[in-house]
């Protein structure tokens, strides 16, 4: 046989598995348990003459996708349910209204993907829901829509039951989430550190677009792949990046008179470490964290630090208070600071020592940005990609010359 031909068919063979053996396990042991539990169940309460199809066929490829890929798309909840559903409508219809089977079957398939796609429950399982409805013989058809809710609506429900607290209790999120988390989780209009300099979610779009293919993972674990695999390409070697490149520029900031309630709720609302405290001028006095408040409350003592907090956060409504009251008071200062021009290569065993944001300051001494950890990882290994590509495409040109 020639070697091209070899080759050819060696193509189709698909590459190892990279999952280890305790994920095998836990795929068969919850396929096992699912369907162990669906079958009993559906046995024990369904009608005497509904026995007979107390469990259908197409549960079985549900159960792979649950078990064994529960981060596909195609094995969300409303994909199986939805999928499901619809197809069986659909089957039991086209059963009802074409005498032929064969046509019928075709037709409720057909239908059947196009509503799927139309109710973004896509299944694969559900094409043997549609044509079990159809050629399912004489119980099926007597029992006419029925079938829809039992054992289909039955079947589905119990099945999503299952993989909802055996994927979750083995270590394996279930659901997952089919929207991308938009809002930046500090609440301002900064990208989130990592889409400052590599591709961000708009960039995914428009390749999936471009690609108008179903692919069988979800749009997360997909950015996440990108994302784990560009941080494992990432060389050592750090390039002039400045601080001004990658810094938060809509900075959350407070002055010396801010009350220290209000210093407090700007930490929870922002989901922030720490706020820098300015003067009028913006120019930096002072930082205020989450741990000033813990100290001035008491954190050492171990019983009673809510009430601690609520009192030290808590206003006196007297000219003088034994307590503080606004930040002025239980900031930190001196304050390390750098330049909107200062390298971040300078600052990394700063960060690497616990520090986890740095106030940015420009040529004038204000405040321009703050610089967090997050800002520090995303520059280091999207920078490094970006030099591993361009000394990749040198040796690529001089291999050509």
């Amino acid at each position: 046989m020639p070697d091209s031909i070899l080759l050819w068919l060696k193509s189709f063979i698909p590459p190892r598995n990279n999952v280890d053996r305790f994920e095998r396990m836990r795929s068969c042991a919850g396929s096992l348990f699912g369907i162990l539990l669906v079958g009993l169940v559906s046995y024990a309460i369904l009608p005497h003459e509904a026995r007979t199809i107390w469990l259908i066929a197409p549960m079985g490829a549900s159960a792979v996708l649950l078990f064994a890929v529960p981060s596909s798309p195609l094995a969300q909840p409303w994909s199986i349910i939805g999928g499901n559903l619809s197809a069986a409508l659909i089957g039991i219809s086209c059963a009802k209204l074409v005498q032929e089977p064969a046509l019928a079957a075709a037709l409720a398939i057909s239908l059947a993907i196009g509503a799927m796609f139309l109710l973004r429950c896509l299944h694969p399982p559900s094409g043997a829901v549609a044509l079990t409805a159809v050629l399912g013989g004489p119980v099926v058809h007597d029992m006419g829509y029925q079938f829809v809710l039992v054992p289909v609506g039955l079947n589905s429900v119990l099945l999503l039951l299952a993989a909802l607290f055996f994927n979750n209790a083995s270590g394996r999120r279930y659901p997952h989430a089919q929207q991308s988390a938009a809002p930046h989780p500090h609440q301002t209009r900064d990208e989130l550190p990592i889409t400052r300099l590599g591709f961000s979610h708009e960039d995914l779009d428009e390749v999936l677009k471009s690609y108008n293919q179903v692919i069988d993972i979800g749009r997360d674990d997909l950015e996440e792949i990108f994302m784990q695999t560009e941080m494992r390409a990432y060389h050592r070697r750090f390039g002039e990046t400045r601080c001004e490149a990658v810094m938060s520029r809509d900075v959350v900031a407070v002055e010396f008179a801010t009350s220290l309630d209000d210093a407090w709720r700007l930490l929870q609302r922002h989901r922030l470490r720490a706020l820098p405290v300015i003067d009028r001028g913006r120019h930096v006095i002072g930082i205020v964290s989450r741990s000033d408040f813990l100290e001035h409350a008491g954190a050492e003592v171990h019983t009673g630090l809510a009430a601690q907090l609520r009192k030290l956060l808590h206003r006196v409504p007297f000219s003088h208070s034994d307590k503080p009251e606004v930040v002025g008071q239980i900031m930190s200062r001196p304050v390390i600071s750098a330049e909107v021009d200062t390298p971040l290569l300078e600052l990394v065993p700063r960060m690497a020592d616990g520090l986890h944001q740095i106030p940015v300051l420009d040529a004038d001494g204000k405040l321009a940005g703050m610089l967090t950890q997050s800002d520090m990882i995303a520059a280091l290994y999207e920078k490094n990609l970006a030099a591993a590509r361009a000394a990749s495409a040198g040796a690529g040109l001089r291999s050509a010359a």
